[in-house]
């Protein structure tokens, strides 16, 4: 085993739920970033304490979406739709080859489904600042999304439907992992 393997966590980071009450006569743009925060701060929950080999199990055969795999979906969505579409940055996929395009979900192992998690914590903050510097809901971005302009409010409202989806999938696959539930 190398050094740079002996120090890293046996398990996720087990966060408290420090997640934030809505404020429901907010603006567009408070309402748009108070639910990508939610689904941004829920995903840790849903992986905390687990092990490499926990985050990897799959639950129901022949289904290949495990937890590890989620994260890792999750965080190439946030580098590519804040930091190419969004910043018009280019950001190199971190897990989807062309040899293994769904690398994301398929590629997943328990000996680097905790840095997984760690990765996507960096995607996150990185995403932050690529969105925190567009002033405009409603103006093209810096990218397109196959050539075609869109806009920030597009962006987060298609960021919380991917959250929404994969953190039922993670609601599920917790569950069976080790009976934990919750919202």
């Amino acid at each position: 085993m190398t050094t740079a393997a002996q120090n890293l966590p046996a398990t996720t980071p087990d966060p408290p739920d420090t997640r934030p009450d809505q404020a429901f006569l907010a603006g567009d743009r408070e309402n748009l970033e108070w639910w990508v925060e939610l689904y941004r701060q829920t995903l840790p929950l849903k992986v905390g304490g687990l092990t490499g080999e926990q985050l990897v199990q799959r639950a129901v055969p022949p289904s290949t979406l495990s937890l590890a795999g989620i994260v890792r979906h999750l965080t190439e969505v946030e580098l590519y739709w804040c930091g190419e579409v969004v910043a018009g940055a280019e950001v190199p996929d971190v897990y989807s080859t062309p040899a293994s395009p769904e690398g994301d979900f398929l590629d997943a192992g328990a000996t680097t489904a905790v840095q997984d998690v760690a990765a996507f914590s960096d995607a996150v903050e990185r995403a932050r600042a690529w969105c925190a510097g567009v002033t405009d809901l409603d103006a093209p971005v810096a990218g397109t999304r196959h050539g075609n302009p869109v806009n920030l409010r597009w962006v987060y409202v298609h960021l919380i439907e991917e959250y929404a989806r994969h953190l039922g999938h993670a609601d599920l696959l917790r569950e069976v992992v080790d009976g934990r539930t919750g919202y």
